[in-house]
Formats: structure tokens, sequence, C-alpha cells
């Protein structure tokens, strides 16, 4: 490049460049790391007069450790030794040895939650699994609420009972159970109940009925409602029905809202994953019937008129063969099809 400079200093950076073919970008980045100042390196600080001695760090090691203060914040056994007539360390001081050590933590003794694991059920057949929530209905002002009980029938979603009440208590819900497995004619080790964990859903008095009934019992994991999801859905299907009040002037009258529409859900309302059955045809075992009177209809309407069906003989849709909540999935995040 001296030659470069030379030139440069005779005819400029342009021609130069051009006379001697070097790019100017090159000519002016060596130019630029040559004249580039010498940083001189650092001092070494002098360490401080505040710092520990490495005794004073060994005894303060050794009081976040033993077993004294294990379980305490550093605010607190600075406390604790002042009350003992001993400094160490300031707080932030111990918090920067639990940092050194990655031993910062929640070191207080605190109540751990249980892992909740996620329910799994499959229905069948009727009886088999039934669900129940609670739902408020509002009163005639605000503050008065009537608690709605609803016990479902997983599989067809029939109504098997419900109970309207001005308060919440595991007493009516074992009561409104055992009446609905008497009509309904449970027997022991049949039925599995599943609900939320709400505290009459998880009460002595629900569990030991279950224990007496020889009824299994599962819960969804709390703050999860799609572990309970035919409930829930349910009681959208009510609340989003056009006869739904804003407000009910007495519970007198939201039971009689109630009788009527838990009278049409159950024997009225088609269901679309029943195969637009009811419930009340699926719970009682009339699905079969229904499907081949309706299938032998479609056959007519096809021999009369099959130009009308362009993709041949409509088929009427089965009762589904399985229910579920939270259907198992394999290895390979695929849902097991039974």
């Amino acid at each position: 490049m001296e030659h470069v400079e030379l030139l440069v200093a005779v005819v400029g950076v342009r021609s130069a460049s051009q006379s001697l073919c070097v790019p100017r970008s090159t000519y002016y980045a060596r130019n630029a790391a040559r004249m580039r100042p010498v940083v001189p390196e650092a001092k070494q600080r002098p360490p401080s007069v505040r710092r520990l001695t490495d005794e004073e760090k060994t005894e303060a090691l050794e009081v976040l450790t033993c077993e004294a203060y294990v379980d305490r914040s550093p605010a607190s056994i600075v406390a604790s030794l002042l009350d003992l007539g001993r400094y160490i360390c300031s707080v932030r001081t111990l918090y920067r040895f639990l940092a050194l050590f990655v031993i910062v933590m929640e070191r207080r003794r605190i109540a751990r939650h249980p892992a909740y694991s996620k329910p799994e059920l499959l229905a069948m057949a009727p009886r088999q699994v039934w669900t129940w929530d609670i739902t408020k209905l509002k009163g005639p002002s605000k503050g008065i609420v009537y608690n709605l009980y609803v016990v479902l029938d997983m599989y067809s979603r029939y109504v098997v009972g419900w109970l309207l009440a001005h308060r919440e208590q595991d007493v009516l819900a074992a009561d409104l159970i055992e009446g609905a497995c008497v009509r309904e004619g449970i027997s022991a080790q049949q039925l599995t109940i599943h609900a939320d964990n709400g505290s009459s859903m998880r009460s002595s008095t629900v569990s030991s009925f279950y224990d007496r009934l020889g009824i299994s019992q599962s819960h969804s994991r709390p703050y999860c409602s799609n572990d309970n999801p035919y409930s829930e859905s349910q009681f959208k299907t009510m609340k989003y029905s056009p006869e739904f009040p804003e407000r009910f002037d007495s519970i007198e009258e939201a039971r009689e809202f109630c009788t009527a529409f838990f009278d049409d859900y159950n024997n009225s309302m088609y269901h679309s994953a029943l195969a637009m059955l009811t419930p009340a045809m699926v719970h009682h075992g009339k699905a079969n019937d229904v499907i081949e009177q309706r299938q032998a209809v479609l056959t007519q309407a096809y021999s009369a008129h099959p130009e009308r069906f362009v993709k041949g003989m409509p088929t009427h849709k089965p009762v589904p063969d399985a229910v579920y909540i939270n259907k198992p999935i394999d290895d390979s995040n695929r849902v097991v099809i039974s």
C-alpha cells in the first residue's frame, strides 16, 4: 500500500485508485486500521476495602445452608443474627451468595399443591358415566341467586335429575344423586360420577354416599372447564334458549321454567352428536328402532326419485359407539380409535 499512498499524495484518492486498480474502500479500510489509536490496557482495580474476607464468606455460606436457616429468607436471617448479637453481612450480600452458588429459590416453607391428573372417562352405553354441576340463576334482585343442580348421563345427554335450591349444600347434592340412582336402577360398581372441584363435589358427605352405593368418583382439574364439557354445554343450551329470562321473580317461577325446559331437552331436542336423536331415545334404548324407521323413509324417498340424491342411497348416521372426556392419545399424538 506504500506506492498507493505515494500516488494519493500527488493525484488524490480517486485517481490513484483508478490508476492502480485498487478499490477506494480497501484504501480507506487499511488506512483507518493503521490510524486507529491504541487503547491502553485497563489498570487493575485494587480490591475493595468493604469486601468480606474468605473466612467471612465461608461463615455466610454456612449460615445460609445450616438447618436453622435453610428455609428462611436473607432478611429474616440477618434479623435473627442481630437478635443473637451477630452481624456477618448485609441482606443484599446474602442474595449475591445465593446467586453465586445457584441456590436462589423460594426458601420459605409453603404448601405444595398436588399435581392433578387429567381425567379420562369412557361411556359406551347409558348409565355408565354421569356428570353433574351447579349453576346460578339470578333472582328478582341483585344478590339473590338460586342454585340449580343438574345430573346428566354422559352417553345419552339425558338429564337424570335436577334440583333448584336457595343454597349450595352437599346434603342436597347427595339426596339428588341418590334419587336419580333409585329411578335409574343403578347397582353397585356400575356407575362413575364426574364433577368439578367445588366444595360440594369433594365433600365428605358426597364421598361417603358414593362409597355406600359403590359409585366411582372423578373430578376435573382446578380451573379447567374442559374437563366437564357435557354439563357445561347443557348449561349453555339452557341459558342461551330464547325463553331464558334475565332474572326470575321467584324460586317457584324458576322451578316452572326448569320443569318445562328439561322435559323439552330430554324428549324434544335433537342432538347433532347423537345422530339427531333426542336424549330420551338414546337413554331408553329406542335409538336403533328410530334409525331403522328413518332409514326406511330415506330408502323410499330414494326409490321414488334417485336422481335427487347425487351421492347415491342416503344412509342415516349411527349412534356413537363411545363418548369420552379427554379421549386418550398415543405417543405419536394421534387420538386412539376404539
